[in-house]
């Protein structure tokens, strides 16, 4: 045969060798990646609790100098490091330690102006020898900021230059080629939550300061809204007074679609509730309800709750007492006054149930 005609059949051939087993591979596929995945997480869960073990003065010193600062955490890091950067700046400044992400090849090219000698200049490099930190962080230096490093390499330029070193190193990478950064990028983002919480329990930082931080989103609303901003009132508020028939109740109580009517005096003071559970519970005794007033079948003490109270709170309480409707008061001289009605779709709309 000639010889073009059997290097075709051989390509032919080493074409169905690829297929075939490209076949017996992917048959094994499942088993393959979630051994890979399993290894993936047991090798940066272990990076991650090696670091307890490392903690000890240099973080100290690095929490004293952020807790000291009275300018800002500047953090900074290229490529991956760079992303785990953002997210500490990130974390920092939503926790109660104003910070902000600055890109080392930027500030090379004039956002360097950003860092002032009242700042804390955080900088990420696994290597601890990236060129683009190694170019600034000696005018950092030079301004008077402070330097925090955080590398995986204790002996490296950037961990000597620094005044605090955060050592984040790992001994392998997830990767099975040991390349790509992700055990080491794991550890640091550790670290620097690490920082972040230290930071907001040394400060104090509570719920209501969180808040102020996250008024948007389902955080700011449940730690932001109250009953008072989703309760109903005014003519919106299902209320009758003492002594008026339950069939005129009834009616009010349809109205007003709460599934409750609230009783109360000339003056607003609560008097009890009656609610559409205890009307089936009426009906189902076989009581004639044309022959009652309200005052003779509501519930005398109901559950309240204040304006003031955490919406997230009033869920909480609807869902333990597995009601439906709560009253709003308010106390004066000893006595509970309505000021206003909540069910549990107001808090639903409101997106905090």
């Amino acid at each position: 045969w000639p010889d073009s005609y059997r290097l075709q059949q051989g390509k032919v051939a080493t074409i169905l060798y690829t297929q075939c087993m490209s076949i017996v591979d992917r048959a094994q596929l499942p088993e393959r990646v979630l051994q890979r995945a399993r290894r993936v997480i047991e090798i940066e869960a272990q990076a991650v609790s090696n670091l307890s073990a490392r903690l000890g003065q240099e973080f100290v010193s690095a929490c004293e100098l952020m807790l000291d600062c009275k300018g800002r955490v500047i953090v900074s890091g290229i490529g991956k490091s760079g992303h785990i950067a953002r997210k500490i700046a990130s974390t920092l400044a939503s926790t109660g330690t104003p910070a902000f992400f600055v890109h080392p090849a930027e500030a090379s090219h004039g956002d360097l102006g950003m860092v002032t000698p009242d700042d804390v200049f955080v900088a990420l490099s696994n290597s601890g020898t990236t060129e683009e930190l190694l170019t600034i962080v000696p005018l950092v230096k030079r301004l008077g900021a402070k330097l925090v490093a955080m590398t995986g390499n204790p002996g490296s330029a950037l961990a000597r230059l620094a005044d605090c070193h955060l050592d984040v190193a790992v001994a392998r990478e997830a990767c099975p080629l040991n390349l790509a950064p992700t055990a080491s990028t794991t550890a640091a983002l550790a670290m620097g939550d690490a920082l972040a919480v230290a930071l907001l329990e040394a400060r104090g930082f509570g719920e209501e300061d969180f808040a102020s931080s996250h008024p948007g989103g389902a955080i700011g609303r449940k730690l932001l809204t109250r009953v008072s901003d989703v309760m109903r009132t005014g003519e919106a508020i299902p209320k009758v007074a003492e002594g008026t028939t339950l069939s005129a109740a009834l009616l009010q109580m349809t109205r007003k679609r709460m599934g409750m009517i609230i009783v109360c005096d000339q003056s607003d003071r609560l008097c009890g509730i009656f609610t559409d559970g205890d009307l089936r519970r009426l009906i189902e005794n076989g009581r004639d309800i044309r022959s009652l007033t309200v005052d003779d079948v509501m519930t005398r003490k109901p559950v309240t709750v204040a304006p003031e109270l955490l919406a997230s709170a009033a869920v909480r309480l609807l869902e333990d007492q597995r009601k439906n409707q709560l009253v709003v008061t308010e106390s004066r001289n000893g006595m509970l006054h309505v000021v206003g009605a909540l069910h549990i779709h107001d808090l639903l709309i409101a997106k905090v149930a």
